[in-house]
């Protein structure tokens, strides 16, 4: 194991490189540069939000109407993520939903078919973006570009939360077994709480009231991702890289949820 210190680029590039299809070379690939990276998880979820808002605000500034500037603000970040979260999703729900020994649900995962559980929670789960995304932007084009924003850097910090220490890997290989356990829990908790007043900071834009809105909603959805978390690594001994992309994905959607939610 590399015990060279870590510059941030090295992070940046590993966040980058692992948590989107942008064209960055991850030039190092060891515990460090991991912690690095998993540290630098929500900004990477930044850019992908803003991406994907600068989208939708702009249909819905052309008079799109809120549901095409929904569909288009949830299609981007699978299109930056080349689908693998959305993948890992799929493949949780069948290994989760297959009912097999640790062993034998992760042997379905790593299959390259999708099952009937992973078919239901994908159709859901995007459903479930786009109808959110559509009644924030049918409220305000604004409230729409800011849930976007907020719903993928809550997104990859629940990445930032599962990598830290003391969760196992299921697996010897792969970008579980790389960023499992990497990031000290102290550390963890903090970029959680400056995180978290940062977008509790882009609430405020719509009052004190929209602060304490978007905050909840990012504890929700980091809540919840805990919640499956917890599970993944009682039914398969730690995470995989498929865990990750669920995570991400149950963050986002709960976030935008409970965004609408008043």
């Amino acid at each position: 194991m590399s015990t060279e210190k870590t510059d941030g680029p090295a992070g940046i590039r590993f966040a980058f490189g692992t948590l989107t299809a942008l064209p960055v070379r991850v030039t190092r690939w060891d515990r460090d540069a991991a912690r690095a990276g998993m540290l630098c998880a929500p900004l990477a979820g930044l850019v992908v939000g803003l991406v994907a808002a600068a989208l939708g605000g702009v249909l819905m500034l052309l008079d799109s109407g809120p549901l095409l500037a929904a569909v288009a603000t949830a299609a981007v970040p699978a299109a930056l993520t080349r689908g693998l979260h959305l993948d890992g999703l799929a493949d949780t729900a069948d290994g989760l939903g297959s009912g097999k020994p640790a062993e034998d649900a992760l042997r379905i995962m790593k299959q390259s078919d999708i099952g009937p559980f992973g078919v239901v929670t994908l159709l859901f789960g995007l459903l479930g973006q786009v109808a959110a995304l559509s009644e924030l932007y049918g409220e305000s084009w604004a409230l729409g570009v800011s849930a976007a924003a907020v719903s993928a850097v809550t997104a990859r910090l629940a990445l930032t939360l599962a990598s830290r220490t003391g969760v196992p890997p299921a697996r010897p290989e792969g970008l579980g077994a790389a960023v499992a356990g990497v990031v000290p829990v102290r550390t963890a908790l903090l970029v959680t709480g400056l995180t978290m007043a940062a977008c509790a900071g882009a609430g405020a834009l719509f009052g004190p009231y929209g602060a304490l809105h978007h905050a909840v909603a990012v504890a929700a959805g980091l809540g919840a991702a805990q919640l499956l978390l917890g599970h993944c690594v009682r039914r398969f001994g730690g995470v995989t890289g498929d865990v990750f992309g669920a995570l991400a994905e149950t963050a986002a959607t709960v976030t935008l949820v409970a965004l609408v939610l008043r």
